[in-house]
């Protein structure tokens, strides 16, 4: 009796309450903030390697990165993957040190190793107490110049990469994100993203020392310091640890000429209950005067939670839980793609949404204000992005790689907001034309092909 009492007070007390104060307007967006690189001090060795000093931050640690320029996209038609089962072996030992040694080493140094390996860049880099970067640099030289290649390690080694593999090839969007760059750069390293698992399989040492031979050299590599550290100490450890390291070739990609045609590529999954889609089409890359503007405009057509398509598909029509558009850059090209997960029976009402949305912003100019939010929003995850040691690491590499001034990050801000919404317009216009999307669709070939109709050519 006394809860019921409580409870009907309550809703008499909300009832009389204004509606101003039941439900409140939520604040203002603040001022978004500018952004300040630090002070970047530059060096080269002798060989070539270019060398990023950065006093940064008060915590007393440092993130310390080398950035070798070399990845799949050096890889032959035969050797996918190849750069992959590279990187994990660096981590097997070097001809000095144990993997159990490399390992408790970068404990103690209050990190731990991490080597990445991506399309056009491998990194090998760790995060360190401010007195160990010193050592952390003579670990990570020692890992890029003095591999062990221990032939016991490699079967496992391409054991986990074929389990890698096997999941990978169970999943629609990974299909679908296969099938478009095939589509996209047919049989450029861009367009080749898994082995066959014969060809893993088949990998030799000898196979490993040739690519890291050819490839792991001081004049296609940067070295990224950024935290605190003892600036002498730190110069006077990378010529003892780097400058006798080989100067190497420097880095090249062969030329990539997309392909940019209006057709629908289905992929049968028998069965399935939903539909993946990728939707896409050749962007220019990072190097380009307009890429930071096809951020901005990927932003607010796909590639923020607030878009236009998530508003679209998923929160007026319900198709899909997490649609996302994305601009992905490579050396000499990009590529705009939207992917989604869709319900079976939407599959064609999706695509032409899609589609409707992309018109949309080609025929009209976006408003102020929807704009407005969207600069706020990259404004200001770029600040926070940036924030950090390893994300200023990261953004210098970028810089680096792509051949992009300071200018690219010190101006950033300021040029998002600088956009207006006629450019977003003619950015949408020249660069993602409906005539030249790609749409690959991985589902139930019995329940969509019908659907599929009057969106493109139909190829299995």
């Amino acid at each position: 009796m006394k809860l019921r009492t409580l409870l009907t007070a309550a809703a008499l007390v909300a009832a009389t309450l204004p509606a101003q104060a039941q439900k409140q307007a939520p604040p203002a967006p603040g001022t978004p903030s500018a952004f300040s690189l630090p002070s970047v001090q530059r060096m080269t060795l002798p060989n070539g390697l270019e060398v990023r000093l950065v006093p940064y931050g008060e915590v007393p640690k440092a993130a310390v990165r080398l950035v070798t320029q070399t990845g799949n996209a050096d890889e032959a038609a035969n050797e996918v993957w190849l750069s992959d089962v590279t990187g994990a072996m660096l981590e097997e030992g070097t001809t000095t040190r144990t993997p159990a040694t490399m390992a408790r080493e970068a404990a103690m140094m209050g990190g731990a190793l991490d080597i990445s390996v991506g399309m056009n860049s491998t990194t090998i880099g760790m995060d360190v107490f401010s007195e160990s970067v010193d050592d952390a640099i003579a670990l990570i030289a020692d890992v890029a110049r003095n591999p062990r290649f221990d032939a016991a390690e490699l079967p496992r080694i391409k054991a986990d990469l074929t389990r890698r593999l096997s999941i990978q090839r169970t999943r629609p969007g990974s299909i679908a994100s296969e099938k478009l760059s095939q589509v996209l750069y047919g049989e450029h390293p861009y367009g080749r993203t898994y082995p066959t698992e014969a060809m893993l399989q088949g990998y030799t040492l000898d196979q490993v020392r040739a690519f890291h031979e050819k490839h792991f050299a001081a004049t296609r590599s940067w070295l990224y310091v950024v935290g605190r550290f003892d600036a002498a100490a730190v110069e006077k450890a990378i010529r003892e640890n780097l400058g006798g390291w080989k100067s190497g070739t420097e880095a090249s990609v062969p030329p990539v000429r997309p392909e940019a045609r209006r057709a629908i590529y289905l992929i049968d999954r028998p069965g399935s209950v939903q539909s993946t889609l990728a939707i896409g089409l050749p962007v220019p890359d990072a190097s380009h005067p307009d890429y930071l503007g096809l951020t901005v405009m990927n932003s607010l057509l796909g590639g923020s939670f607030g878009s236009r398509i998530t508003s679209n598909i998923r929160e007026r029509r319900g198709y899909t839980y997490s649609p996302n558009s994305n601009i992905s850059v490579r050396l000499g090209t990009g590529a705009w793609a939207e992917m989604a997960d869709v319900t079976t029976n939407v599959t064609g009402p999706a695509i032409g949404e899609i589609l409707s949305e992309i018109d949309r912003l080609r025929r009209e100019a976006p408003g102020v204000e929807e704009l407005r939010a969207i600069q706020n929003y990259m404004a200001g995850t770029f600040v926070l992005r940036n924030s950090s040691r390893a994300g200023i690491a990261g953004q210098l590499a970028f810089l680096d790689i792509y051949g992009l001034s300071e200018d690219f990050l010190r101006n950033y801000v300021q040029r998002v907001h600088a956009l207006t919404p006629s450019d977003i317009q003619r950015l949408a216009q020249d660069y993602v034309d409906p005539s030249g999307l790609a749409i690959v669709v991985v589902g139930d070939k019995a329940q969509i092909l019908e659907q599929l109709k009057g969106y493109g050519v139909v190829t299995e």
